[in-house]
């Protein structure tokens, strides 16, 4: 039975992360919910057992109809591979729990601004010095994956809004190309958890195919409507994660 209620959670999950990416604060809780006595860092590795196909999966569908900046993305997508690295390695050495009550503080200043930008994700406009853009990337992925690896939940999010912010996609193009570097953070998180025996391998399996036909009907709608839908999306994600995030760091 346990393994039924997170493979439904693990779908919804891999829903919303293909569009805005979130779902950690789907199938995190849930994992905690169902096994509470387990050690935080195997339900976290676990978590990225199975979320890391279905965000493989976005990607790969993201990639037939928009366009990657490479020349950015492959070292961003390095600095993000030694951020979540070096992050995974601070969780086996240092407890998260600071982070939980953060979290929704730092979520609710990223909605606030969303909303007081209306126009903010509306064209896709990056950088137009190759140089800046590639160091912002890096700087991106390096903390942002540095997060990821050491707590998780809310890392699509971040790295949806840092790509709109910073770097000057539309919600659409920042939302297929965070996907990358998402992938690079779990890989790398994968490994070390994997390597110090933190991930259950039993649930892999159901998670990801979970993951994935979750990922391929959220892909499909962001697709089908567009950059103003993603950013909708984000805002009603962000929203839910915030009062997820406060009832976690606060009252459970």
């Amino acid at each position: 039975m346990e393994w039924i209620i997170v493979s439904l959670a693990s779908l919804f999950a891999g829903f919303v992360d293909a569009i805005v990416g979130g779902g950690g604060l789907v199938l995190v809780p849930a994992l905690f919910a169902v096994y509470p006595s387990a050690v935080p860092a195997t339900l976290l590795g676990t978590n990225k057992s199975g979320s890391i196909w279905g965000t493989s999966f976005a990607a790969w569908k993201y990639a037939k109809r928009v366009q990657f900046r490479w020349r950015t993305l492959v070292p961003a997508i390095a600095a993000a591979f030694v951020g979540s690295m070096l992050g995974a390695w601070a969780l086996t050495q240092i407890s998260a729990d600071f982070l939980r009550k953060a979290l929704p503080f730092i979520l609710l200043a990223v909605l606030v601004y969303t909303l007081a930008r209306k126009d903010m994700g509306q064209n896709n406009q990056p950088i137009a010095n190759p140089h800046k853009e590639i160091a912002l990337g890096m700087l991106i992925g390096l903390l942002i994956g540095f997060y990821d690896g050491f707590f998780g939940p809310g890392t699509g999010s971040f790295l949806v809004f840092a790509f709109v912010r910073i770097l000057g996609f539309d919600f659409l193009n920042a939302s297929a190309n965070a996907k990358l570097l998402n992938i690079a953070t779990n890989f790398a998180a994968l490994l070390l958890l994997g390597w110090k025996g933190h991930i259950w391998w039993h649930l892999a399996i159901p998670l990801a195919l979970s993951n994935i036909i979750g990922s391929f009907l959220g892909t499909a709608m962001a697709l089908r409507y567009g950059s103003g839908f993603v950013r909708w999306m984000f805002i009603a994600v962000v929203t839910v994660l915030i009062a997820r995030s406060a009832w976690d760091g606060f009252f459970s």
